[in-house]
């Protein structure tokens, strides 16, 4: 999860020139002459320390895992729901941002996230048990959902062209950091201190993050903004929620009448979903963008490419703390190699692309990490700590490749008035492909666990991770729908 901040911050080249195109009438325009980079720094940075707070927030909590179960007395694979529901709650909020955006307009809209976001912060550092650690981090999840996509939106409007990409940068590189400093710091936390502080750091920042909102956010809104598709919306959450807790049932025993029921209502929600969206003017999803080739290929590769690999981070970790007996804070240490080598990557995506184009890009780099996911197999307690480190190193920089190319893909081919409605369906299948993702790795590794001992869980990681390989591998056939180009596009 070290590289989700990163990209959720990446827009395409055409980004700024789609949204001024597709601007409606009556949105407040930016006057002439306050829009360049330097009029604008107290905004980018409030928006960078959003993206920093979210990321630190999605990878800190990682390493504590352990130490968090052993105080709210659960084992450490039963800590799936405490991540899953955080992600669930982003997939399923994010599309409404656009028209909250719309009605209270975005400096309101941004105060009230960063002040739901705190407030969860606040409660998940207070929590006595699972459950009360659970609904906490759903607050979490539902200030969350506004930060990443209202600013964007924010910088695409105010900031010019020329600027555009070096904003974006300052936004995305303060992101990374956060994703390098949360495994690290949430490991010294938990080791040193108490896994509480690991939440309850967010209160400060985010009590800063609302006094720079007051100053530097401006407000944008539609005079006569359209009605919201609130029946679409409960059904598209219902049919999620569903799935997601037919998915969390499967690792109990005797629960199979609550699992076929959970899942016969989510494919009847979700079938009413879309005979619903064909029937309405503003769906919450448009899933007639799904007829564009692209588009489909981008948001049902990233689905199930993120449903093989999403869950790797706490595999890791559970590996190193509890089968090898490490330390949170070593443990921390050796994620930063995954977030360095994701940041590498990133310089080398453009020419590729050009070289390459999208379809031989995605074939081979999808085939490549389920090789090196596969290859994690070949670890165990005495693997030396620089063979983990490449090794997380290189399967970080392949994945930044994979998540930057999947990101982008969406927008190939895409009339400009249709970019907001893609971008906000390939988040939500993104956010909803983590949450299964983390599921499916933890009940398979719950599956595969013999005992309690050490090496039980260095061999259920082992065939956990080939496992999870396959399905990375099998995901690389829906890339090969793509027609074939030699990377035009990426010009």
């Amino acid at each position: 999860m070290s590289d989700e901040t990163a990209a959720a911050a990446e827009l395409p080249a055409s980004a700024p020139a789609a949204v001024a195109a597709s601007t409606p009438p009556g949105t407040n325009p930016v006057p002439p002459g306050h829009n360049d980079y330097a009029g604008h720094r107290g905004l980018i940075w409030l928006v960078a320390a959003a993206f920093f707070m979210q990321a630190l927030d999605s990878t800190i909590v990682n390493t504590a895992v352990p130490a968090m179960a052993d105080a709210l007395h659960v084992t450490p694979l039963g800590m799936r729901t405490a991540l899953t529901s955080y992600v669930l709650t982003l997939a399923i909020f994010i599309p409404a941002s656009p028209w909250l955006c719309d009605r209270f307009g975005t400096r309101r809209v941004f105060s009230v996230a960063i002040a739901v976001f705190t407030i969860g912060s606040l409660l998940c550092g207070m929590a006595q048990s699972l459950p009360q650690l659970v609904g906490a981090r759903v607050l979490q999840g539902l200030g969350g959902a506004a930060l990443m996509p209202v600013g964007r939106y924010v910088l695409v409007r105010s900031i010019d062209k020329r600027d555009f990409v070096r904003a974006m940068s300052t936004v995305a590189t303060v992101g990374l950091l956060g994703s390098v400093l949360g495994p690290l710091l949430g490991g010294a936390l938990a080791e040193f201190a108490s896994w509480r502080m690991i939440f309850l750091i967010n209160v400060p920042v985010g009590i800063a993050g609302m006094w720079m909102n007051r100053r530097f956010m401006p407000d944008y809104r539609l005079d006569h903004a359209h009605r919201f598709d609130l029946f679409g919306f409960l059904l598209f959450a219902a049919a999620s929620a569903m799935l997601l807790t037919a998915s969390e049932l499967a690792g109990g025993v005797g629960q199979w009448p609550k699992i076929g029921l959970s899942a016969l209502l989510a494919v009847v929600f979700g079938a009413l979903y879309v005979w619903h969206s064909r029937r309405t003017e503003y769906p919450v999803q448009d899933l007639t963008l799904l007829r564009i080739r692209n588009v489909w290929v981008a948001i049902a590769g990233n689905l199930f490419t993120r449903l093989g690999v999403s869950g790797m981070f706490l595999l890791v970790v559970l590996f190193l703390q509890v089968g090898c007996g490490w330390s949170p804070l070593m443990a921390g240490l050796m994620m930063v190699p995954q977030a360095v080598g994701s940041i590498s990557a990133k310089w080398a995506i453009n020419r590729l692309l050009i070289l390459m184009g999208y379809r031989r890009l995605l074939l081979s780099n999808t085939l490549i990490v389920a090789v090196l996911l596969a290859s994690f197999a070949l670890l165990g307690r005495g693997s030396p700590m620089w063979v983990i480190a490449l090794m997380m190193f290189f399967y970080g920089a392949f994945m930044g490749l994979q998540y930057t190319a999947m990101n982008t893909l969406v927008y190939q081919d895409l009339d400009v008035k249709y970019a907001s409605m893609a971008s906000s369906m390939a988040s939500t299948a993104q956010y909803l492909s983590m949450s299964f993702g983390i599921a499916l790795a933890s009940l398979l590794m719950e599956a595969l666990l013999q005992g309690d001992a050490h090496d039980d869980y260095v061999a259920a990681f082992r065939w956990t991770v080939v496992l999870l390989a396959v399905i990375t591998a099998a995901a690389s056939q829906i890339f090969a729908q793509l027609k074939k180009d030699r990377g035009q596009a990426a010009r």
